[in-house]
């Protein structure tokens, strides 16, 4: 274990955890709604500190960051815990840690410099904190991120967004990109499905912006739950208002967890908020989980082919220095070429 950050003693031996926008007060011998962080003896302490639970190389397409050093690859790392309780989520077998402990699920130790270490042996141009909510392993994110940005590594974040302000502000000067997971533009979607908020995600994302922190989202259509035209509009036209040049990842559900029962979203309805998207003035916008047009980069201004990508490789990028080749337009993102 390993004393937490972000946090305050109370009286009668309570703390108060500001690391997520959960704020938890939890009493001795209790722990957050993360199931990561405990109280002991007055004392917060994290649970998640050199616990790695997957460690794997992947194309930075997967996180899905696809104006972010495109075609590189990122060494992603995971530790147990989530801060959300989605019912469908794709890695509840380690987000949860209820779930995780009645599979028998394993960490291996590992410090901060062996993870650098392993990712510069890898070939990586970054590291990614994924899988799991990066927000509730910080304190090994934030050790890490340092040292990795001494060695040239970016950082990436592959979050819900429901972190606090003060943590962002820790870790901004070592963050350089994030997706972020915005799942629904319903109160009543994040209270019900997550047991979380909507505005402290909305909050997140406007701060990573004026941080300077490059952000793409993506929303996991769900049909019955999120997937109305009023939904999709109004994720649309937040991201638009906010900066037109965010890239929107629209993905399709497909049977988890909890709601194993629930159809795969239909093809239509992700066209159509693909459609929403763009006639909401968003300039990039992708399809996600579905192998098609929908994964390419196409220049706003002329309307050209400019990145072809199959599944997580990119087939072909036509950018010269980070320029449209046939109009001169600059695709806005990080090392683009």
């Amino acid at each position: 274990m390993k004393e937490a950050l972000l946090y305050k003693k109370l009286e009668d031996g309570k703390v108060s955890c500001f690391l997520c926008s959960h704020l938890c007060r939890i009493a001795e011998d209790r722990w957050g709604i993360c199931q990561v962080r405990e109280n002991r003896g007055g004392t917060l302490f994290t649970h998640s500190y050199g616990k790695l639970i997957a460690r794997n190389v992947d194309p930075i397409e997967k996180k899905p960051l696809y104006h972010f050093l495109p075609g590189t690859l990122s060494y992603s790392i995971a530790t147990l815990g989530c801060n959300f309780q989605c019912n469908f989520c794709q890695n509840w077998q380690i987000s949860q840690v209820s779930e995780a402990e009645k599979l028998g699920v394993h960490s291996r130790k590992a410090e901060p410099e062996d993870v650098v270490r392993e990712a510069l042996l890898s070939g990586s141009r970054s590291i990614s904190y994924t899988y799991t909510e990066p927000t509730v392993f910080f304190e090994f994110a934030y050790d890490i991120a340092r040292p990795a940005k001494e060695k040239g590594l970016c950082n990436v974040f592959v979050t819900n967004g429901y972190m606090t302000g003060e943590m962002l502000d820790m870790m901004a000067p070592f963050l350089d990109a994030a997706n972020v997971d915005l799942k629904s533009f319903s109160n009543d979607f994040y209270r019900r499905i997550c047991r979380g908020k909507l505005d402290p995600v909305l909050n997140s994302i406007e701060k990573m912006k004026k941080l300077g922190i490059w952000i793409e989202v993506t929303t996991l259509i769900v049909p019955g739950l999120n997937d109305t035209e009023d939904e999709m509009k109004g994720i649309a036209h937040f991201l638009a208002g906010l900066d037109k040049k965010i890239p929107w990842h629209i993905s399709r559900f497909h049977p988890q967890y909890k709601m194993d029962h629930q159809g795969s979203t239909p093809m239509r309805t992700m066209n159509r908020a693909y459609e929403i998207g763009k006639k909401a003035g968003l300039e990039y916008v992708y399809l996600g989980n579905v192998m098609g047009e929908g994964n390419h980069t196409y220049c706003p201004r002329c309307g050209s082919l400019l990145i072809e990508r199959s599944g997580f490789s990119i087939t072909e990028n036509s950018l010269k220095e980070g320029k449209c080749p046939h109009c001169g337009n600059s695709i806005p993102g990080v090392g683009m070429s």
